[in-house]
């Protein structure tokens, strides 16, 4: 079944982060006209106050009917008792929009994860992924809160207090109108900088995630070869960085904040004297009510200019964050799988032929023409030292990643044209370090099934030796396992591996060192429950130790990629060729 496409998916291809965030709103554009609307009626006050004020100093200046009075008055109360419910729809639709969004963003970036090939997170940092779906899409949200409340706050001051300033002293306007195009100048000197030290910065907070996490996934190490100090050193390395990549961000922010409010004061400054000097010699038609009024709005005015370049370091590190889930949005090195045909059933039959394959495209072969037919339910063995090709033989069958020549079999259909997602429900992987995540026995051993009946869930954990101590815990099935299994051993995490495998009932199998990490006792009880795990299956499976592999129908023996020697274990044995050799080694 193909996964759900994200708001971003296709859309963002290389275009300015403003058309992307065009295309993430395009199903909110309803809710925020109605956020404009019910903004521009809550925010009035700001910009009918000065034209009031300057009515009601003309009323008492010139002795006008106290009727104007009260209906100025009135006016202005109005519009204040308007401000409470229309704030409220202004949050509920602009800030709702930009949650539903933040949070399709997220739901984008994981879905997306999921596609991209195992090639690609073998490349990419997991702490790095980790601070796009968590701190870029809150730096989004926050720029866009942000840009949204001071944003229409200024521009919509601005726009009313000119509309005022040109109906009622039409004079003065052209003075007004110098302000935004200095402050547009001073934005567009600086913009260009800002961008380039927001990217630089947060390229150094990614680094920094990814030493953070190697120090918190190596603690172990550290502290047994008493590394502390060495790695401290490395994360106050990266730390160092961020600080001063921070200073230098928060020091250009700083330039460019205060000059903008150097200009537009001074400015202020002039315009206030000139306005007073003109009143002063009445060489214009300007009444008290109109001197009072001019000097408020250009402080109004001028405070909203330096608001709106305020928000130019705020936009541009949002932008730079959309930026930033575009390289993983857009990366192309997807696992395709749509068009492909969808497996319904396997039989379990595989046959590589001549298969070839390279992780850099001019590098050596990791696998040389691999050819082996595996019928069902056989059980193969792969042996070898260290870069023999094993692992990259375990990926090639699971679809990880594809071959550079040759071809894999299923059934006698190319893998090639295969959606892979469903091949998958019919294959279990039990690797050399189980994988739990922070839930529940139960919920680990049923993972991604869904309603799976207790005794079900039982019948695998017996079958993989796992039932006599999950009872003997407290909570039982619904024991808390922690973090990546913390608190089982190593080997009831692997027993509970089995146990999620075996509810799956697959027809391949893949168990990659499944024991290599265990002490004796946990050993046997593991490898008793394999042993029940393998039957009827087709079975792969890598092992350093070759007294756990004795019992395989068929031993591949590899070497720098290439197939060296097949055969049973005593078969082997008896030719003393590679695979004797091995044994030897191991038995000296």
């Amino acid at each position: 079944m193909a996964l759900p496409r994200g708001p971003l998916d296709h859309q963002y291809q290389g275009e300015h982060p403003v058309r992307t965030l065009a295309c993430l709103f395009r199903e909110e554009r309803l809710r925020l006209v109605i956020a404009v609307l019910a903004f521009v009626v809550k925010h009035s006050p700001v910009w009918l106050l000065p034209l009031v004020t300057a009515n009601i100093i003309d009323i008492v200046v010139e002795r006008r009917p106290i009727s104007e009075l009260a209906v100025n008055t009135l006016v202005l109360l109005v519009v204040l008792m308007l401000n409470y419910p229309t704030h409220l729809l202004y949050v509920r639709c602009m800030h709702g929009s930009i949650r539903r969004t933040g949070t399709g963003l997220r739901s984008a970036l994981c879905r997306r994860m999921q596609e991209l090939s195992i090639g690609y997170h073998s490349r990419t940092s997991a702490s790095a992924l980790q601070t796009k779906v968590i701190r870029d899409v809150e730096n989004i949200e926050t720029s866009l809160q942000q840009s949204a409340d001071n944003g229409l706050a200024a521009i919509i001051t601005l726009a009313g207090g000119l509309a005022v300033v040109g109906l009622r002293v039409p004079e003065a306007l052209p003075v007004f109108l110098v302000v935004v195009p200095a402050a547009s100048l001073l934005v567009s000197h600086l913009r260009h900088r800002l961008r380039s030290r927001n990217e630089q910065f947060r390229r150094q907070v990614e680094q920094l995630s990814t030493r953070v996490g190697e120090m918190t996934s190596l603690i172990p190490v550290t502290r047994a070869h008493g590394l502390e100090r060495t790695a401290i050193g490395r994360v106050d390395g990266s730390l160092r960085k961020v600080l001063s990549a921070g200073i230098r961000l928060d020091l250009l922010n700083g330039h460019f904040n205060a000059l903008a409010w150097i200009t537009l004061q001074a400015l202020g400054i002039g315009f206030l004297a000139g306005a007073a000097v003109i009143a002063y010699y009445a060489w214009l038609p300007i009444t008290p009510g109109d001197v009072v009024m001019l000097s408020t709005f250009f402080t109004t005015l001028t405070s909203s200019m330096t608001m709106l370049m305020s928000l130019t370091p705020i936009i541009s590190k949002g932008l730079e964050s959309v930026r930033s889930l575009g390289e993983v949005l857009q990366d192309p090195d997807l696992e395709v799988n749509a068009g492909k045909t969808e497996v319904t059933a396997v039989k379990g039959r595989i046959d590589f032929e001549n298969v070839t394959f390279r992780y850099d495209e001019d590098g050596p072969a990791a696998v040389s023409g691999f050819s082996l037919a595996v019928p069902p339910g056989e059980t193969i063995a792969l042996v070898g030292a260290s870069g023999a090709g094993k692992s990259t033989i375990l990926n090639l069958l699971i679809g990880f990643i594809r071959p550079c020549e040759g071809r894999i079999l299923l059934d006698g259909t190319d893998m090639a044209t295969l959606d892979l997602r469903s091949y998958r429900r019919f294959l279990s992987v039990v690797p050399q370090e189980s994988v739990l995540f922070e839930g529940s026995i139960r919920e680990n051993v049923a993972y991604g099934m869904n309603e799976i009946d207790e005794d079900l869930v039982r019948e695998a954990l017996s079958g993989a030796n796992a039932l006599d101590f999950v009872d003997r815990l407290p909570s039982g099935l619904d024991t808390i396992v922690g973090e990546r299994g913390a608190r089982l051993s190593g080997g009831q995490r692997q027993r509970i591996a089995i146990a999620r495998a075996l509810i799956r009932d697959p027809r391949i199998l893949v168990l990659d060192e499944a024991t290599s990490a265990l002490d004796t006792r946990s050993e046997a009880l593991v490898q008793e429950a394999m042993e029940r795990l393998m039957r009827g299956r087709t079975v792969f499976v890598v092992a350093h130790r070759l007294s756990t592999v004795r019992g395989a129908d068929r031993i591949v023996v590899m070497d720098q990629g290439q197939i060296r020697e097949i055969g049973g274990h005593a078969e082997l044995l008896r030719r003393g060729g590679l695979y004797a050799k091995l044994q030897s080694s191991q038995l000296s």
